[in-house]
């Protein structure tokens, strides 16, 4: 009998996610939130198309937006897109006026609408933190050095040049491994490109005392590299919280494969219905 009710007990017991730490112990969110506040940058990386990641985002917004003055920042908007961004936010423009004026993503009603919106509700910054796409393409087929020949104003849109490249770093060699040489040599650089962009907006837009709050893939920052090391490269001495985003069968227990990937891992139902 006692066996019976333990297995009602857990099979009625259905959890979306389970948060770990980097070791694979289990977290509370309470926790998450707690260093979270407690630090100048958090980086939520996340599965695009995953919505408990995007419904926790902003549950974790408001909460620490009850603690700390934020500013939000995402990968999802391109840098050339900021004033039509700040635009919509100080109520000069409509969301359709967004998104004629913006490049949208697909999924951005579903799940990146809800977040702008609670920074212009709440008159926070929003800003625009990822390379305009045809400038990362450009690195892919001509490497770093086509970049030079953009115009000053292009320019303003990307991280200072020359940028540090690292093509040592773990996620960069995993990147060329799958591109299998060749011409994938500029594969990763493309992505360096994008993460130095995206950590030198933060830095420029990141204000003493404040939360700043960014959200991207989650290969963007898994393992500490990516916008995080160029973060650190410029501001070693900020303190950074990272979240992974992954999926399980069994999320009871984090898999071997995920530790170490960020301060705090989210763990997915991987039964989880898509956004997209």
């Amino acid at each position: 009998m006692i066996l019976t009710l333990s297995w009602s007990a857990t099979a009625q017991k259905k959890q979306a996610y389970q948060l770990y730490n980097a070791q694979g112990k289990k977290v509370s969110y309470g926790k998450l939130l707690k260093e979270a506040s407690k630090s100048d940058m958090l980086l939520f990386g996340e599965l695009h198309n995953n919505p408990i990641a995007h419904w926790l985002q902003l549950e974790l917004v408001k909460d620490l937006h009850e603690k700390r003055g934020l500013i939000l920042g995402a990968e999802m908007f391109e840098t050339d897109n900021q004033d039509a961004l700040t635009a919509y936010l100080e109520g000069r423009i409509d969301a359709q006026g967004l998104d004629s004026l913006a490049r949208l993503w697909n999924n951005y009603k579903t799940d990146y609408a809800p977040l702008v919106d609670f920074a212009k509700t709440n008159g926070l910054a929003f800003i625009a933190t990822n390379i305009p796409r045809r400038y990362a393409s450009m690195v892919f087929r001509s490497d770093f050095e086509a970049l030079e020949e953009l115009s000053d104003t292009e320019k303003s849109w990307i991280a200072p040049l020359p940028i540090e490249y690292d093509p040592e770093l773990p996620g960069y060699k995993n990147m060329l491994t799958m591109m299998g040489g060749g011409r994938g040599e500029t594969f990763p650089k493309a992505q360096a490109i994008k993460d130095a962009t995206m950590a030198h907006f933060i830095l420029e837009n990141h204000q003493k005392g404040d939360l700043f709050v960014h959200f991207h893939g989650t290969y963007h920052t898994d393992n500490f590299e990516g916008i995080l090391w160029y973060l650190q490269q410029k501001q070693p001495d900020l303190k950074y919280v990272t979240i992974s985003s992954v999926e399980q069968d069994d999320i009871s227990k984090l898999s071997d494969d995920h530790k170490n990937k960020a301060d705090f891992i989210l763990v997915i139902d991987a039964d989880m219905t898509k956004t997209y």
